[in-house]
């Protein structure tokens, strides 16, 4: 019973809050219902892709301007640059005409130059004074007109030497390149190759390559290939042919060699000449022995040069006579104890007179006559040799010549010099390094006074940043190897650091703590890489 009163009275309730919200709505006004009828806009579905764009309206053409006409009737007047007139005025002067050369054909020609440069917009540009004249152009061409068709009419089988001279250094190329010389054989092998064949499976088996050069899978060699044994026999005729003809004959053959061929060389001459004095000159050929003194009178010569350095000392007109000796002995394969000697002096010579280049010359071959143990003086130039290095900071060099250095060699005093002078300098020991330059033996200081001034610049901007805030200027020059005060301030002037040099009334001082980095300039320029000569 009260399941179904409890019932009864929801059901009420549900009836009375029905007609509540009844009574609500119909108490709205009517043109809210019209408003939320109307909240959205009626909009026409699409039926294609295909925008459609309204036409632009198309622009009126611009007016012409009055003044069109006038320019069109006076574009024939133009104002030609002053360069433009000259270059015209040469070309039809009377001293500039040439005999082959017809006015008509300059004409052109003149027409032809100033039109292109026109409608290139480079008149006013151009160097009208050194252009060539039109004259000039006409003749240029016709020579490169003749000299195309006389290469193009002469034999073929120059040309194929030619090209062999060549293989030395395009063997790859020339071994593709199709010989000039008519050959059946190679002509029908090209015909026949296998990129002209129309079978797809050969076609792409033609651009494989095997590193044995031997068909695949044992089948036989095609007939007609470019590597065929026919090409290859023809050409191996064609090269023998060629070896086996008189040197006369052959178009690749130097100018210096004589025509005839008893006259080519078989071995060292012997020179037939006496005199003492004789000027160098390159040899363009074979040398003649009647230019060329023998042993006995080089000695004599060598004598006489070195009485006249020690008179003269003119060291061009001594050079010249020296590198004329060394010439004879080359041209003769003379190699002994005199070659040692006249290399060693003009080596001594050149390095005096401070040209590395000959010394250099000297230097180089020394070492092969010395390898011969032929005598001379080889551990002095050997310690020159690892001064040279540091001179031209040729640590490579250096290394390997450390390396092959022998117990006898670094025992010797002169050697032993130059490698105390190169582990001072790695350490960037200073003090010893002036030290060994003071006391350097035989003619080591002319080495070491090339790449001393580097070595001082580097030993100041030590001493500027070790030394604050001055330093007396005597303490520089005994540290740096310098002979007088004077000459160690003439040095920092001379690098620009006179602004640090000041004279007090204990004398004058270097003001490090103002200097500091200064000479690292000049020290960066002194230290660029010297070229090896």
């Amino acid at each position: 019973m009260a399941g179904v009163c409890l019932d009864r009275l929801d059901i009420a309730y549900m009836t009375a809050m029905t007609t509540k919200l009844d009574a609500k709505i119909t108490s709205f006004p009517s043109h809210f219902f019209l408003e939320a009828s109307n909240a959205f806009t009626a909009v026409n579905a699409r039926r294609t892709f295909i925008r459609s764009v309204a036409p632009e309206p198309i622009p009126a053409p611009p007016a012409v301007p009055a003044h069109t006409t006038t320019n069109n009737t006076d574009r024939g007047k133009r104002e030609w640059p002053p360069s433009v007139r000259s270059y015209v005025q040469r070309s039809f002067a009377e001293e500039n005409t040439l005999p082959n050369i017809s006015r008509l054909e300059m004409e052109t020609k003149l027409k032809l130059i100033i039109s292109q440069s026109v409608e290139a917009g480079t008149l006013g540009h151009m160097d009208w004074d050194q252009l060539p004249l039109p004259q000039v152009m006409i003749q240029n061409e016709k020579k490169q007109t003749e000299y195309t068709t006389q290469i193009s009419s002469s034999p073929s089988r120059p040309k194929v030497i030619h090209t062999l001279t060549h293989q030395g250094t395009n063997e790859a190329l020339s071994k593709k390149r199709k010989p000039s010389d008519p050959d059946p054989a190679t002509d029908a092998a090209i015909h026949n190759s296998p990129w002209r064949s129309t079978d797809s499976r050969s076609l792409f088996e033609s651009r494989i390559s095997y590193p044995d050069k031997r068909p695949r899978n044992g089948a036989a060699p095609e007939h007609g290939s470019s590597k065929s044994s026919q090409v290859l026999d023809g050409r191996k005729k064609r090269f023998e042919n060629t070896n086996t003809a008189p040197i006369s004959m052959r178009p690749w053959r130097p100018s210096f060699i004589n025509e005839s061929p008893s006259e080519e060389p078989k071995g060292p001459i012997v020179g037939r000449c006496q005199d003492l004095e004789k000027k160098f000159f390159r040899l363009n050929g074979v040398p003649n022995p009647d230019n060329v003194r023998p042993v006995a009178v080089l000695e004599k010569t060598l004598e006489h040069l070195k009485s006249k350095w020690k008179q003269e000392r003119n060291y061009s007109y001594i050079c010249d006579q020296f590198k004329s000796l060394r010439q004879d002995l080359t041209v003769q394969h003379i190699k002994n104890g005199f070659s040692v000697t006249a290399y060693e002096i003009h080596a001594r010579i050149a390095l005096e007179q401070g040209d590395l280049s000959e010394y250099n010359q000297c230097q180089t071959q020394l070492r092969a006559l010395y390898a011969q143990n032929l005598g001379g003086h080889p551990t002095e130039f050997l310690a020159y040799r690892i001064l040279y290095f540091l001179h031209t900071s040729n640590r490579t060099d250096m290394n390997d010549l450390l390396a092959n250095l022998t117990r006898t060699e670094k025992d010797d005093p002169v050697v032993r010099h130059a490698l105390d002078t190169r582990s001072a300098l790695a350490l960037g020991n200073y003090h010893r390094f002036f030290q060994l330059y003071l006391d350097t033996p035989k003619m080591g200081a002319y080495l070491m006074d090339m790449f001393v001034g580097r070595e001082r610049l580097s030993a100041l901007s030590v001493i500027c940043r070790s030394y604050k805030p001055d330093v007396k200027l005597r303490f520089v020059t005994e540290e740096l190897g310098f002979e007088s005060d004077d000459e160690s301030a003439r040095f920092v002037c001379d690098h620009g650091g006179q602004h640090y040099l000041e004279e007090r009334d204990d004398g004058v001082r270097l003001l490090t703590s103002k200097a500091l980095n200064f000479f690292e300039t000049p020290l960066k320029a002194a230290s660029a890489p010297k070229p090896v000569i």
